[in-house]
Order: structure tokens, then C-alpha cells, then sequence
């Protein structure tokens, strides 16, 4: 069975009312279809890939294209998610046990099992390990690259915005123009916004997170044209790898136009 036939008889539950819905419902006549499959609601891929598609939201909607994303969490999860990130409530679908993840054969992460622990234990002593770059190639790469600044990818944090990220000080934009200059990500930008992240998931774990056995789950990307036929498609293979250009998570949009 072909992805869009896999995702097109998909039913989970809509944040927004509770609903149990096809979760390609109502953007049959779209021209293009952006499916996203997220790991855990309160994963640093979810919050960073819904961060970019925000910023990009007005152009995504000129263009014709239909979003719908499918997070690990409940509905207590996604409605927490879409008010700290802006993602709209009635594109956000909940998977409480990575099914469709698990069904459209998405990495699952390492796996390794300690006796004695349990399976959320042994999900966290795993996720460490990833994090470490172990089972999760680049991730330490990406972690750098957000402190270190990138040329290549765009300004982040405009220079009037106020950006909170505890236990940081609210930090200024302009402070980032000081620091590395104007119009490209500039030194400690991205780790600024990643560190705003991690503190709202840490201040609300149980709400983000009510099962912890699949921190390590990754997930992907899946483009599809109006007919249903597959343009475009990323497999997550690690932590901070939820695109091919990390760069500008969104740029394949522009190649598949």
C-alpha cells in the first residue's frame, strides 16, 4: 500500500474538537498536501518544525498548501502545543502509541534495553544516548550549529522581538545583531530559540509527554500533489534531523513547486 493510501485511511483525533477524523479530511482539492509526522508533541523536532512553519505560514497558505501533522501526545498535548506554537489546533492530529509511525516503518530510535528497566526508563536511557550522537547521526553537529551561528540560513529572531528563554534574562533581538550582525542565523540565535523550547516542555512535561516510552521515535515529511502522488519525502533518521536542509527546514517546498 502506497504512503497517501496508508495516510488517507489514517483516522486519529483532531485537536481542535476531539474528533476521530481521516486525518487528510478537508484538504482533498488542495494542490499540494504537506503531511507531517512528529514525534512526541513536546520533542525538540516538534516545536522547532512547527516554529518554521509558522514563520512561513502566510506564503504556505498563497501558495495552495493543505498542512496537516500527526504528533505522538493526546489531545491535552496538542492543545498545548498549538497555544505555545501557533500551529492551528484543526491541523494537529494525536497518535498516543506512534501506530502510523510504527505502520509507515518511521526509525524508532535506538532501542537498547537494560534489564530492570522499564520501557519508559530504558526510552530515556536511549534518548541520552541520542542526544550524545549515539544511534542519531549529525544531532551533535546541529546542536553546534545552533550556537555557532549559520551564513547559509536565514535571520530567526527579528530586531525588536523579545525572545524569553529561561533562565535566561528577555533577550532583545538587536542583542543577536551585536553579536554576529544582520540578516543571516547569527551565533547563539537558534540555541536561544531551542533553549525557549526546551524550557516550556520541561516546565509542562506530564502535559507534553504523558507517555514517555517513545522519546526516541523520529518521524518525517511527506509532500503529496492534488492526484495524491508523492513529491517529496524525508525519513527522520535522528534527533535534530527533522529536514534534509536544517538550514532552511522548508526549502524543499521551492524545488517541488
Amino acid at each position: 500500500m502506497s504512503t497517501y493510501n496508508i495516510l488517507s485511511q489514517t483516522e486519529r483525533q483532531r485537536v481542535s474538537d476531539g474528533a476521530i477524523l481521516p486525518i487528510l479530511s478537508g484538504c482533498e482539492s488542495s494542490s499540494r498536501k504537506l503531511v507531517l509526522i512528529l514525534p512526541q508533541l513536546g520533542d525538540f523536532d516538534s516545536l522547532e518544525y512547527a516554529w518554521w512553519l509558522q514563520r512561513d505560514a502566510q506564503q504556505l497558505q498563497a501558495q495552495g498548501i493543505a498542512i496537516r501533522a500527526v504528533g505522538i501526545g493526546n489531545r491535552t498535548s496538542g492543545q498545548k502545543f498549538s497555544s505555545f506554537t501557533g500551529f492551528p489546533a484543526d491541523c494537529l492530529f494525536v497518535d498516543s502509541t506512534a501506530q502510523l509511525h510504527q505502520t509507515l516503518n518511521l526509525y524508532s530510535g535506538l532501542s537498547l534495553k537494560l534489564p530492570g528497566l522499564s520501557p519508559s526508563a530504558n526510552a530515556w536511557f536511549n534518548l541520552i544516548l541520542m542526544c550524545a550522537g549515539i544511534g542519531s547521526p549529525g544531532t551533535l553537529a546541529e546542536v553546534f550549529r545552533g550556537y555557532k551561528g549559520d551564513a547559509k540560513a536565514p535571520q530567526l529572531i527579528g530586531d525588536e522581538e523579545i525572545v524569553r528563554a529561561a533562565p535566561l534574562p528577555p533577550l532583545k533581538g538587536s542583542f543577536f545583531k551585536l553579536a554576529g550582525g544582520k540578516g543571516f542565523q547569527r551565533p547563539f540565535e537558534l540555541a536561544t530559540l531551542r533553549l525557549r523550547n526546551m524550557a516550556e516542555v520541561l516546565t509542562n512535561w506530564k502535559t507534553y509527554v504523558p507517555n514517555s516510552a517513545y522519546l526516541t521515535q523520529r518521524g518525517a515529511t511527506f509532500l503529496f500533489n492534488q492526484q495524491g502522488e508523492l513529491l517529496y519525502e524525508h525519513r527522520d533518521s535522528a534527533i535534530l534531523g527533522f529536514a534534509a536542509d536544517m538550514s532552511n527546514p522548508l526549502s524543499f517546498l521551492k524545488r517541488t513547486n
